[in-house]
């Protein structure tokens, strides 16, 4: 095993050993991928302010994100296909951020489902919900996360239709993988992954297969997913969501202030500025670069998180600096999972508390909520925002 000293580095040892779909599919955005790299670019535009002859001891990455002790501000953002990515991925990942002291967030999308990871973690973890048509299914979903001790719910509002990902349609993904020439050829490289999925029975969409009215197989899958997306959201619907649920909410897409103010206003406890990983609108502005127009619009009035672009614990420390209270990493974890599973996972974990611990204390800080912008240099009209 090689020498693993950042997040790349599980990147690289990802890419060899899980299929070329569901690598493709964490490691991709929409269109041209112009938002997709931008998402990551634009952390790179903002330097950090080195200070010396600081106090640097008894450090400290703690926090909390919608009242919830972390050990540091991160938690693992919901991920579609995770089971995919290695056997029974949703527990491993649920299982390394609990032992970490980090929210895992479930995605509606999951291979295992909410029971499943109910059942094999000891910690509350947060549950994903997809805006859905069918209500009878909506408040059955967040029954079954109520009945699972899930300590927040988190609404997705970007995903009323899918924004086009040329590699998934060239690739033909699907969950389990269709076995064309293409896929036979390509999995038949990848052995000790297939030896893992052959020893676990969870190979669907774990909380849709059963549960959703005309979904019994996967076969019927696709069909009722096409159906099922409503493109009729509105801000009312989302209210009548808020009611389903009288936990925690956590409003998950925000990409422009206006949205932001909106998502106040139906009581949400807190919002994530996210471009959906850049597998949305490509051309959309970067997640980084949306945050302080956000800021400026809803201050104090309501939590904000950052999701979309991070790959490093100073990407962490960049935005709390500008004013988040939380982030989330995807693709990041997904790069240790696939690489080493629950472990893989814990250490990317550990990558990023280190860097983000270190970081700090360069920048003259010993507690991660003393953090502020004058740590970054921030380039003339990084976050202008969009004129009226």
């Amino acid at each position: 095993m090689p020498v693993i000293t950042c997040v790349e580095d599980l990147k690289k040892i990802h890419e060899r050993r899980v299929p070329r779909m569901f690598y493709d599919y964490a490691e991709s955005g929409s269109w041209t991928e112009q938002t997709f790299r931008e998402n990551t670019s634009d952390f790179q535009k903002l330097h950090l302010r080195q200070r010396v002859a600081v106090d640097m001891t008894g450090r400290s990455t703690a926090t909390q994100m919608i009242g919830q002790d972390v050990a540091m501000p991160v938690a693992l953002a919901p991920v579609g296909l995770t089971g995919m990515q290695s056997a029974d991925g949703e527990i491993k990942a649920a299982r390394a951020a609990a032992n970490f002291g980090v929210p895992y967030t479930l995605s509606t999308m999951s291979i295992c489902s909410i029971e499943d990871v109910a059942e094999n973690t000891n910690k509350p973890f947060w549950m994903q919900v997809y805006t859905l048509k069918d209500d009878d299914f909506m408040q059955r979903l967040f029954d079954r996360a109520k009945d699972a001790k899930c300590s927040a719910a988190v609404i997705t509002v970007d995903l009323q239709l899918l924004g086009q990902r040329h590699k998934d349609l060239k690739n033909g993904l699907s969950a389990p993988p269709k076995l064309t020439l293409k896929s036979m050829a390509n999995l038949a490289t990848k052995v000790p992954w297939g030896l893992e999925m052959l020893g676990t029975k969870r190979r669907f969409f774990g909380n849709i297969v059963g549960h959703a009215k005309g979904v019994n197989d996967p076969s019927s899958l696709s069909e009722w997913t096409a159906k099922s997306f409503d493109q009729a959201l509105d801000w009312d619907r989302i209210r009548e969501f808020r009611k389903m649920w009288d936990g925690p909410l956590i409003i998950k897409g925000i990409i422009d202030a206006r949205d932001a103010l909106e998502a106040l206003n139906v009581g949400a406890d807190a919002i994530i500025v996210s471009n959906h990983g850049g597998r949305q609108l490509d051309g959309a502005l970067s997640a980084i670069r949306a945050l302080p127009a956000i800021m400026d619009a809803v201050g104090d009035k309501i939590e904000v998180h950052l999701d979309s672009g991070i790959r490093s614990g100073q990407d962490v420390l960049k935005a709390i600096a500008l004013g988040a209270k939380g982030t989330y990493i995807g693709r990041a974890y997904i790069y240790g999972l696939g690489a080493m599973g629950e472990a893989g996972v814990t250490k990317t974990l550990e990558l990023m508390k280190n860097e983000l611990d270190l970081s700090m204390a360069l920048c003259g800080h010993q507690d991660i909520n003393t953090v502020n912008k004058d740590i970054l240099m921030i380039p003339k009209g990084f976050s202008d925002g969009w004129e009226a």
